[in-house]
């Protein structure tokens, strides 16, 4: 595996593909190779936001604001120490105001790390923006995916001692779940985290202030989220409202009576397909789902008439665009669907998701054509690897580097040890020595009797598999002879990888939060850099 592992300040640096984690698509997005660019507007380079801002403007209803902030004023009135947030709400109305966007589930407390660094990401791009181009002014906006109702994603967290679980059945909008159900699991936060350490109570108060004492996990979830970026200035935006969702009457009509999205989706896909990729998201023909109180389902077309699937309710043409335009709440648009609606309603410039979320995006770029709304630059998120300094003094101590960890453990091992025994079993002399007498004797025969060779080219091949037999032997022994040494590399892998899978997409902010409190948010936005693409190892 060739990893360039850089340094700078304080900072280590992979490959940002380092486990092959990514999906192939937006690997290759992410090497802007040729093979991907009609998928995609521009490139997310800084220099190319200067015409994105132009395009924006020209292409973005500034009637919009106006709505925007009525709708945001109204989200945040009973949010406190908000004086930041009402001042970028203001500056919205203002039409030389962009936005970064970044969305995401609402998971319980925040979920999995890199649900931070998509957030840090799309504060820092702003941050950079607004050096580069002055004369106009950006925010940071977290969209909330409240409609979502894949309950079973989002229900838990965990660190590296325990899983914590929200136990309830929801087929509704997760957005609209009462967080009453949640004292159990709440408790058992309390019982872990214990008042014996500060930031150990800092965790529970946030638990608890966000949660316990508030009504569902829409408001819960943008209560948390404020606490913990709303100093950097981040804006949350709930879009499960009937004023944002008026704005896509005709977008909606168009999904029930033409099936757009569907139509320019699959030609991409096909495109897809024929150039070796997998396809992220498959559209259907209408990506709208019907709402009620606890039910999220499906809209599908029989003949000329609507169903609304596990509901029973069926519409005319006629009929269900009149409950459009009447009800445009009760309308939700699905993954594909939700980035319309995005980029319509925001005057917004890019969008920070990660790999999948990416892949995803990629399809997009005809449907937006076709709806006449500006495609976003697309910024794959950061990924982050967090280690304490005991943890880097240990791989000291073995004789490992980080970068070493992302191997798989059979090959860190062998590795190592050869690494370190290199005196003990080093068997390339015999090997070069061997070919060197092999290729006389092919020499050899081909002067005296070709015939020899088919039976020389056998015991080349049997001589050669023996050395490496008896190499597999020697390192065998050696691994046995440091058993100990190895147990603790092992034990040490296992720990920065959970599961075999990256930290990020296990591990929750509350493993380091507990030792570091607010001072953990400060520490990622000083080092995680959004236009550096490379893996990066955060020491604290």
């Amino acid at each position: 595996m060739l990893i360039h592992f850089l340094r700078e300040y304080n900072m280590k640096y992979l490959d940002i593909n380092v486990t092959n984690h990514l999906p192939k698509i937006t690997s290759s997005y992410l090497k802007n190779e040729d093979l991907v660019q009609s998928f995609f507007n521009r490139f997310c380079t800084i220099e190319n936001f200067d015409k994105q801002i132009k395009e924006k403007k020209s292409n973005y209803n500034d009637n919009y604001r106006l709505v925007l902030k009525d709708v945001l004023v109204e989200q945040y009135s009973k949010i406190k120490n908000k004086s930041l947030q009402i001042k970028l709400i203001k500056s919205l109305t203002e039409k030389n105001t962009y936005t970064i966007t970044t969305g995401h589930q609402l998971n319980l407390f925040t979920g999995p790390l890199y649900f931070f660094y998509k957030i840090i990401d799309t504060i820092k791009i702003c941050d950079e923006l607004v050096k580069k181009f002055p004369n106009n002014k950006f925010v940071p906006v977290f969209w909330m995916a409240s409609e979502d109702h894949d309950f079973d994603e989002i229900n838990n967290f965990k660190n590296s001692q325990k899983k914590f679980t929200w136990n309830m059945k929801s087929n509704g909008k997760v957005g609209e779940i009462s967080t009453s159900t949640l004292k159990d699991t709440f408790q058992d936060l309390k019982q872990f985290f214990g008042d014996n350490n500060l930031n150990s109570k800092k965790i529970i108060d946030l638990f608890e202030n966000s949660y316990i004492k508030n009504k569902n996990l829409s408001i819960a979830t943008f209560e948390l989220v404020h606490k913990l970026f709303g100093n950097y200035g981040l804006l949350i935006l709930n879009p499960d409202n009937k004023k944002l969702k008026e704005l896509l009457l005709k977008d909606f009509i168009d999904e029930i009576t033409c099936q757009t999205c569907f139509k320019k989706v699959k030609v991409t896909n096909e495109k897809i397909s024929s150039l070796g990729f997998k396809v992220q998201v498959n559209p259907r023909k209408i990506n709208l789902f019907y709402t009620e109180k606890n039910k999220r389902d499906r809209i599908e077309k029989f003949g000329e008439k609507y169903k609304i699937l596990n509901n029973g309710k069926i519409f005319s043409k006629d009929q269900i665009v009149n409950e459009i335009i009447k009800y445009p709440e009760k309308f939700s648009p699905n993954v594909l669907l939700r980035t319309c609606f995005q980029e319509k309603i925001l005057p917004n410039l890019a969008y920070v998701g990660g790999g999948s979320e990416i892949a995803y995006w990629l399809q997009l770029k005809n449907y937006f054509q076709e709806r006449k709304i500006t495609f976003p630059i697309l910024k794959i998120r950061s990924s982050v690897l967090i280690i304490r300094k005991k943890e880097e003094k240990k791989c000291k101590k073995i004789g490992v580097e980080v970068s070493d960890l992302f191997s798989d453990f059979s090959e860190l091992s062998t590795n190592l040890i050869k690494r370190l025994n290199s005196d003990s079993f080093d068997l390339s002399k015999m090997k070069k020595i061997l070919n060197q007498n092999f290729n006389e004797l092919h020499e050899l025969s081909e002067k005296i009797d070709k015939s020899f060779i088919g039976a020389l080219r056998a015991q080349e091949k049997k001589q050669i598999k023996g050395l490496e037999k008896l190499e597999k032997r020697i390192v065998k022994a050696i691994k046995k002879d440091n058993k100990d040494k190895l147990d603790r590399l092992k034990k040490l892998q296992e720990h920065l990888f959970p599961n075999k899978n990256l930290q990020e997409r296990e591990i929750n902010f509350t493993e380091f939060f507990k030792d570091t409190g607010f001072q953990f948010v400060d520490i990622l936005y000083k080092d995680i850099n959004p236009f550096n693409s490379k893996f990066s190892v955060i020491t604290i």
